[in-house]
């Protein structure tokens, strides 16, 4: 069976979760990594001056911190295998103003900026836990960085792909 432009052009491809897959491994392999590091309490919640106040199991605490990433990560590769299975039906790619395969690229990615977030208070803990000091910057400060950043880069696209709408119909 021959396949059609929009096969092709619509066709699911691991790079459009690439990062998501990247945040999932880099979290697997910390956590193999401090596992035998953390003591049995894991101070997991700390009050404003850095002092833990609520503590938990570690194999609990592995749950915890990995069952967001796998979420995520399966989030993203579910939604953007069925965007590209749904376009690859319904969508010309003729018809497409904006590169479609641009988008499903961002789209599957943009659950790398909360993955990230979840790694350096992953991070943080493990360090807190295994060497008594917090990282820096804070958690807070540091995702603060990462959504600015992100919403930036975001911001950036967006622009970039209303002015191809906008010059593709002034044509």
């Amino acid at each position: 069976m021959k396949r059609t432009t929009a096969q092709v052009t619509f066709a699911f491809r691991w790079k459009y979760v690439l990062l998501p897959l990247i945040f999932l491994l880099i979290s697997i392999i910390l956590v193999a990594i401090f596992y035998k590091r953390l003591p049995f309490p894991v101070a997991y919640h700390f009050s404003p001056d850095g002092t833990p106040d609520m503590w938990a199991i570690p194999g609990l605490f592995f749950l915890w911190v990995l069952l967001p990433q796998l979420v995520l990560t399966l989030g993203a590769v579910t939604v953007t295998w069925v965007v590209s299975r749904l376009a690859t039906r319904f969508l010309e790619p003729e018809s497409a103003v904006v590169n479609p395969q641009r988008i499903m690229l961002l789209t599957g990615n943009m659950v790398a900026i909360p993955q990230l977030i979840l790694a350096f208070a992953m991070l943080d803990i493990f360090s807190y836990n295994s060497y008594q000091t917090h990282l820096r910057p804070s958690v807070l400060v540091f995702a603060l960085i990462v959504m600015v950043v992100g919403g930036i880069i975001l911001g950036s696209f967006f622009v970039k792909t209303m002015r191809q709408v906008w010059l593709s119909n002034k044509k």
